[in-house]
C-alpha cells in the first residue's frame, strides 16, 4: 500500500524488479540510476549476497504531476534471484504496488523463468495480493544475445494475459525506461482510481498539472 507523508507532500510507492537469478533486474535498476537526472532521485544502495546485489533507492518523476497535491515518489527493489534467497525475496515483496518481472531471454532459461515467475505469484498471494489485478509489466531481456527465444515464444508462457511487456538489452539500457515509465504510470492509474482517500488541502480537491 502506498505510504502517505503530509509533511512532504508525497505519497510513497514500492516498484519491485523480480525475476531468475543474473537475468538482468540489477542491470536495470543501475541503468535507471545512473541516467536519471541527480534532483530526481536518491542514493543507490546496494545489500551484496553471496552472489548477488539487492539494490534500492528511490526517484520523483515529477511529469507524473501530482495527485490533490501530493507529488508520487517511487522506490525501486531488485530482488536477489538465486533459489536459496526465496525467504528475502518474498520479504521485499512486502507493501508492493507494481511489480516488473525481468525475464532472461535465452533458451537455457526458460524453467528459471516459469519457476521464478510462479513463485512470484504465490508469494504475492500469500499478502493476499492479486498478480493479475495489480501493476504489472514484462520485461524479455538480454535480447542482443545469440539464438534467443522469439517474443511470442516468451509471452506464451511469461504473458499470456498480455500486460504491457518490452524487449531490452539492459546492459545498454535498451527498454529500461520504457519498462519502468509504463510501470510508474500504471500505479499513477491506480492511485487516481483511490484520490477519495487522500486528504486536501485544495478546495476543489481537484489534481496537479
Amino acid at each position: 500500500m502506498p505510504f502517505i507523508n503530509l509533511m512532504t507532500r508525497e505519497i510513497s510507492c514500492k516498484l519491485v524488479y523480480y525475476g531468475p537469478g543474473l537475468g538482468g533486474k540489477t542491470t536495470n535498476i543501475e541503468q535507471i540510476s545512473e541516467r536519471s537526472k541527480p534532483e530526481a532521485r536518491g542514493k543507490l544502495v546496494k545489500l551484496a549476497t553471496e552472489a548477488e546485489r539487492t539494490l534500492f533507492f528511490d526517484f520523483l518523476p515529477l511529469e507524473l504531476g501530482e495527485i490533490r497535491g501530493f507529488k508520487t515518489r517511487f522506490h525501486l527493489y531488485t530482488t536477489p534471484g538465486q533459489v536459496y534467497y526465496h525467504a528475502s525475496r518474498k520479504l521485499i515483496l512486502k507493501g508492493v504496488d507494481g511489480c516488473v518481472f525481468v525475464a532472461d531471454s535465452q533458451p537455457a532459461r526458460v524453467d528459471a523463468n516459469e519457476q521464478s515467475l510462479e513463485e512470484m505469484r504465490e508469494d504475492l498471494s500469500e499478502y493476499g495480493l492479486d498478480l493479475d489485478a495489480m501493476p504489472f509489466v514484462v520485461q524479455y531481456n538480454k535480447r542482443d544475445l545469440p539464438g534467443v527465444l522469439s517474443v511470442e515464444e516468451l509471452r506464451a508462457t511469461l504473458n499470456p494475459r498480455g500486460v504491457p511487456d518490452f524487449e531490452a538489452v539492459a546492459n545498454l539500457g535498451v527498454g529500461v525506461f520504457e519498462t519502468l515509465k509504463t510501470l510508474a504510470r500504471l500505479v499513477f492509474v491506480e492511485l487516481k482510481k483511490q484520490q477519495n482517500r487522500l486528504p486536501s488541502n485544495e478546495p476543489d480537491g481537484g489534481f496537479g498539472r
